[in-house]
């Protein structure tokens, strides 16, 4: 519970305040120390495609004569992966599942070998013992909900995905598209849903949508989506940030998101099979 003391106090402190890096250095302490203590948690390197070396963080899930799904977790664009370990450690820890925990500044520096660099991964997982490989989850927030979105198109062992559900590509497209006409109109409803559902149905695993607060998804738009998804057909789930108040104003409550986003990827991953 320490670190998610210590996540708090970091999202509570400014960006420019001194004390931030003491709050940051606390908790990565922190994981260390769970990890040296638990043996859960152990510091690894995962060979990329062009033989770099990606830093990141592996979970197990307890034993290796489990048979357990996994996540890759990819952290936030302002986050190390450190941080969203420390965070996410409470949830997981009773779960049965293991984690894969990577830092978004590692894993978006190549565009064109994201996919590659999402394969070592599943790899990697395929290859620790108690890991059903026919079970790999992805969870990215920020813009890493972008990278996941892409990542599960890229590798069909991809199971259920945490993601944007293409919007953010979508709305990149909408704002070239408005950019190349001299023209800042939306398309028609029916046309937005279409487009919408289309990018969503290429995912061929559940999703779930995390909208509001700190994502890139506005609630606006995470309702049409799961609207059009639903009318489609489509398993897609969406999450609003939940957010408590405080003496100044309102907070985001990550603690209680994080148990709905890793609670919905257990239920998802119990018995499910890669289409």
């Amino acid at each position: 519970m320490r670190t998610y003391a210590f996540e708090v106090a970091r999202r509570l402190v400014d960006e420019d305040d001194p004390q931030t890096g003491d709050v940051l250095a606390k908790l990565e302490a922190g994981i260390s120390n769970y990890g040296s203590l638990e043996h859960r948690v152990r510091q690894v390197e995962i060979a990329s495609w062009d033989e770099r070396k990606l830093p990141a963080y592996y979970v197990s899930a307890g034993g290796p004569d489990l048979c357990t799904p996994a996540v890759v977790c990819i952290s936030r664009e302002d986050e190390t992966g450190a941080t969203l370990l420390g965070r996410i450690l409470p949830v997981i820890a009773g779960r049965g599942m293991a984690a894969l925990v990577i830092s978004y500044d590692d894993f978006s520096g190549d565009r064109l070998g994201q996919s590659e660099i999402l394969s070592s991964c599943l790899d990697y997982l395929s290859a620790q013992p108690g890991v059903d490989t026919s079970r790999f989850g992805i969870y990215g927030e920020g813009l890493s909900a972008a990278l996941a979105t892409d990542s599960a198109l890229a590798d069909r062992r991809i199971a259920a995905a945490v993601c944007d559900g293409g919007l953010w590509n979508w709305a990149r497209t909408q704002a070239s598209i408005s950019w190349m006409t001299g023209t800042s109109h939306l398309l028609d409803d029916q046309l937005a849903s279409a487009h919408r559902s289309r990018l969503a149905r290429r995912l061929k695993c559940p999703i779930l949508v995390i909208a509001g607060g700190r994502s890139i998804v506005s609630v606006a738009e995470g309702i049409k989506l799961e609207s059009d998804c639903t009318a489609a057909r489509i398993d897609l789930k969406l999450l609003m940030s939940r957010l408590a108040p405080i003496s100044d104003g309102e907070f985001e409550n990550f603690a209680a998101c994080d148990e709905d986003i890793f609670g919905w990827l257990e239920q998802k991953l119990a018995h499910t099979s890669v289409l």
